[in-house]
């Protein structure tokens, strides 16, 4: 279990607190390009580390991350003209570039230079991998955006969807990371063939109770699992948790990689972008059906919104029937399914009232790294990742050994997970 005051400074992001301060030393992943797909498009409301925002394309194409409101009156620039390089509140027609910087303001008579004193809140961005990234940090402090492999493909190897999640990000990254749920929450209840099938072998439902190696490293940590397999081998299934809240996950063999971006919009409201490539070659259309319905990696979202489908206020579409006869949770999807469980313990979890196991070893361990990170902060010792880029070109990688010896013992198996 956590403090109460660890746990607050732990899940509280906004503006002042102590990992909204570590959170911001970071590259932020706002939203997915295409969104915001056209010069002059539709402004898109975004929230990020409990600020209002919003982001829009100017017409030369330059992606802007500015305040949400109008430094006049307060009105929200959502409804405001993306016209000619800037946006324009329609109150007053007060007019913003990328920037911040007023370049009209036709309210005021003609001689005034009122408009050089007024600047609008506007964050640095980048584009990379199709994702709109922006920094929200000190100037002084900006480094570079992480590498990530998936940045640097072709379209046609990957494909990325957004949603919505109502809780804090830290549970959602928790949920994420604790490898021993797959064998109860995403399993079957028939025979244990059935198990085999639905889990690429009998890992999962076999050994429900994982070995656990965790490996700091200078971006997050690599979070080895153990499982026994029927045959006496040894299965590894080495994930990654990288600062502050990115996370991979190694596939089952011949799926697409997945890795997914859990971004704080404020205390109680995550942001989730998921990324699913191939390196070696192009996404299939059917992959990208079945993620477009949620079946396994990416939600599937009620139409014009980034609500998911199965969601809170429909119980996550649960059939008892089926939970009775087929599968362990009865809902259909592995997002509704982990929705369901870190949604379900509330907006912000009370973690004074846990009693953590040894299954639990990656979310303990995740926890002491950023609050040990968010301490060092407030005593002046900046996050070396947030200025690395480089220290992220890492991935999640799965192997089968036959001695009972742990993964980071063998040099060819963290090779593996270097990009």
């Amino acid at each position: 279990m956590l403090s109460r005051e660890d746990n607050d400074l732990l899940t509280r992001v906004g503006p002042g607190t102590g990992m909204g301060q570590l959170m911001r030393r970071f590259w932020m992943p706002v939203l997915l390009s295409r969104e915001i797909a056209e010069p002059d498009c539709t402004p898109v409301r975004v929230r990020l580390l409990g600020e209002p925002l919003i982001a829009f394309r100017d017409t030369e194409g330059r992606v802007g991350v500015v305040d949400e409101h109008c430094p006049h009156r307060q009105s929200s620039l959502f409804f405001g003209r993306n016209e000619d390089c800037g946006i324009r509140c329609v109150y007053h027609g007060w007019k913003f570039d990328v920037d911040g910087n007023c370049t009209d303001m036709p309210s005021e008579p003609p001689d005034s230079n009122f408009k050089s004193k007024v600047k609008l809140t506007a964050y640095p961005t980048r584009e990379l991998g199709g994702v709109v990234w922006a920094y929200m940090g000190p100037p002084e402090k900006m480094g570079e955006p992480p590498h990530f492999e998936w940045m640097h493909l072709p379209a046609e190897q990957q494909y990325a969807s957004r949603w919505n999640q109502d809780c804090n990000y830290a549970q959602c990254v928790e949920g994420e990371i604790d490898s021993a749920h797959v064998s109860f929450l995403h399993s079957l209840v028939n025979k244990r063939d059935s198990n085999k099938a639905a889990l690429a072998g009998a890992y999962f439902a076999g050994d429900r109770a994982p070995k656990w190696k965790v490996v700091d490293t200078d971006y997050g940590m690599v979070l080895g699992a153990r499982r026994l397999t029927e045959d006496g081998q040894f299965y590894w299934r080495m994930n990654q948790w990288y600062f502050p809240f990115y996370t991979m996950i190694a596939p089952v063999p011949g799926e697409a990689r997945s890795f997914r971006m859990w971004v704080p919009s404020d205390d109680t409201h995550t942001s989730i972008i998921c990324v699913s490539y191939r390196p070696d070659g192009n996404v299939s259309e059917r992959e990208i059906a079945g993620w477009r319905r949620g079946l396994s990696q990416h939600a599937a979202v009620i139409p014009g919104t980034l609500t998911p489908v199965a969601n809170r206020s429909n119980n996550y579409l649960i059939d008892r029937e089926m939970q009775r006869t087929e599968t362990y949770s009865g809902i259909i999807g592995v997002r509704a399914q982990d929705a369901a469980m870190v949604e379900s313990a509330g907006p912000i979890v009370d973690r004074t009232r846990e009693h953590l196991g040894t299954s639990d070893t990656a979310v303990i361990r995740m926890r002491r790294l950023l609050l040990g990170a968010a301490k060092a902060l407030q005593n002046g010792q900046e996050p070396v990742a947030a200025t690395n880029g480089g220290l992220y070109a890492v991935r999640s990688h799965s192997t089968m050994i036959s001695e009972d010896g742990d993964f980071d013992a063998y040099p060819e198996i963290m090779a593996a997970m270097r990009v």
